[in-house]
């Protein structure tokens, strides 16, 4: 095993841990010296170079491939998935200076780092013991920063749920994983595939697949295992919610896709149109449909714009399991698109949002009436990232929407295939169409009420003006131009 390979593989991760290491180091040598805001910019500063390090040393180095017996496999899809992960972490540390949440500055930095070193190791993990270590590094870290508004009792009580339904997944996941190493002798899933597919659908495997199929659920946040998602996006600190809602999410789909299609390739059955074989096939399109439609029709009713993000979130999550149960490297490369396009635009919502709570002193629909006459800018930018969630063209939302459905349909073997799932979704589509609009309603059509803040009020740091602008126009270039994106994934995961 050749450990100098590993360690220039693994340069990335290891340039966040050790700035979360300095981040903490400097914060406790500068705490008595400085004042929180100043402290926040400089944890925060340093937090964005350590993540641009990162990137700039992916972008330098070419991916080395399967390493350590195929421990770690890190390709052009992994490191793009990492890549995106790093761009998501800068922008949630950028929001967070609007906040100033705690006076633990050091301790909140290095967690999210820390996070986002697990997220990028669950983009390249194939072993499970290392899948399971790089999961409870970014889990344990997400909910710790869920819990630090101590004072908020609701913060507090949805990172217990977090916490609590987060361990009970865990603890599906390891039990089978555990399984499939008993039935297989192997923890590799490329070489796992072969031997649980000469087992056919025997009935320890069932529950094995299940267990994973729950565990990993938890972590995508679709339907039945959705409940912790409404209160830690509502009530978690508004950095940690956009972290979770964009980076998490997105690692998480692509260790279930890994999952699904090199370790259980043989045993995904079907799920088409009066034509279910067993399978994850079967569990994946039952998850899907429940979280459609579950997520976009509880969104109708929330006044909560976050919680109304969380729902939707559901929703979504929903619409990218289309993409894994297509089977194939262009369904994939779908859901990464998708996910990508979509973490950018609720990254900018929550920004947003988190704004418009700081000023007006909530986050409810009112909150946002009058937002195009207090700050334009904000509300340009909440344009295109409503609008982008809805699917609406030529934004990028649309675009991977429209993939993931593509790749869905051409999916299958003959006859109806997925278009039963795919029609549910485009219904569920337009149904989203009307609390998405509600918010944009609010923001542009009604005045604001007296007593919610004044334009002078309306304050935006200039490094978060970048950032909600820069999201904003990213989400319009990859609508516009997916071309390129979407041929390099494919190309990517084909190989």
């Amino acid at each position: 095993m050749n450990y100098g390979a590993i360690a220039w593989a693994l340069a990335p991760e290891a340039i966040l841990a050790l700035t979360a290491l300095a981040v903490l180091g400097m914060d406790a040598a500068l705490a008595r010296r400085w004042s929180v805001p100043v402290r926040w910019r400089a944890a925060v500063a340093a937090g964005v170079a350590g993540c641009l390090g990162a990137l700039v040393w992916m972008a330098a180095a070419d991916p080395p491939g399967r390493l350590a017996g195929g421990m770690l496999v890190l390709d052009d899809a992994s490191r793009f998935v990492c890549q995106a992960l790093a761009v998501l972490t800068m922008a949630s540390l950028v929001l967070s200076i609007e906040t100033a949440l705690t006076e633990h500055i050091g301790e909140y930095v290095a967690l999210m780092l820390l996070a986002t070193v697990g997220l990028m190791l669950m983009a390249g993990a194939e072993n499970m013991v290392l899948v399971y270590a790089s999961l409870e590094l970014a889990s344990l870290s997400l909910y710790a920063l869920a819990a630090f508004q101590r004072e908020s009792r609701h913060g507090l009580e949805a990172a217990l749920k977090y916490f609590l339904l987060g361990g009970m997944s865990s603890a599906f996941l390891l039990y089978g994983m555990s399984a499939l190493y008993g039935l297989s002798g192997e923890v590799e899933l490329s070489r796992m595939a072969p031997k649980l597919a000469r087992l056919g659908m025997d009935p320890l495997l069932i529950v094995a697949l299940a267990s994973v199929v729950v565990g990993l659920g938890f972590k995508v946040a679709v339907v039945p295992f959705h409940l912790w998602a409404p209160d830690v996006y509502q009530a978690a600190p508004l950095p940690t919610a956009a972290l979770v809602a964009s980076g998490s999410k997105m690692a998480s789909f692509y260790l279930l896709i890994r999952f699904m299609l090199e370790g259980f390739p043989e045993l995904a059955g079907r799920a088409d149109w009066r034509g279910w074989e067993g399978g994850w096939m079967p569990l994946l399109g039952m998850a899907a449909a429940l979280s459609i439609g579950l997520g976009n029709l509880v969104a109708l009713v929330q006044s909560s714009v976050r919680r109304l993000l969380a729902y939707s979130a559901i929703a979504h999550a929903g619409y990218a399991l289309l993409g894994v149960m297509a089977g194939n490297a262009e369904g994939t490369a779908a859901v990464v698109y998708y996910l990508s396009t979509y973490a950018l635009a609720v990254i900018g919502a929550f920004g947003v949002a988190g704004i418009v709570e700081r000023n007006s002193g909530g986050d409810r629909l009112e909150n946002f009436a009058g937002l195009w006459q207090r700050s334009p800018l904000l509300a340009a930018c909440l344009f295109v990232f409503i609008l982008s969630l809805a699917g609406l063209p030529p934004l990028a939302g649309f675009v991977g929407k429209f993939a993931v459905f593509a790749a869905a349909a051409g999916a299958g073997g003959g006859g109806l295939g997925l278009i039963w799932l795919i029609a549910w979704a485009l219904g569920m589509s337009a149904v989203s169409l009307y609390y998405y609009l509600q918010v944009l309603k609010q923001a542009y059509v009604r005045e604001a009420e007296a007593g919610r803040g004044s334009s002078a009020a309306w304050r935006v740091l200039p490094a978060t003006r970048v950032v909600l602008l820069g999201l904003a126009v990213a989400v319009v270039l990859l609508g516009c131009f997916p071309g390129g994106v979407l041929s390099w994934l494919r190309a990517a995961l084909g190989s």
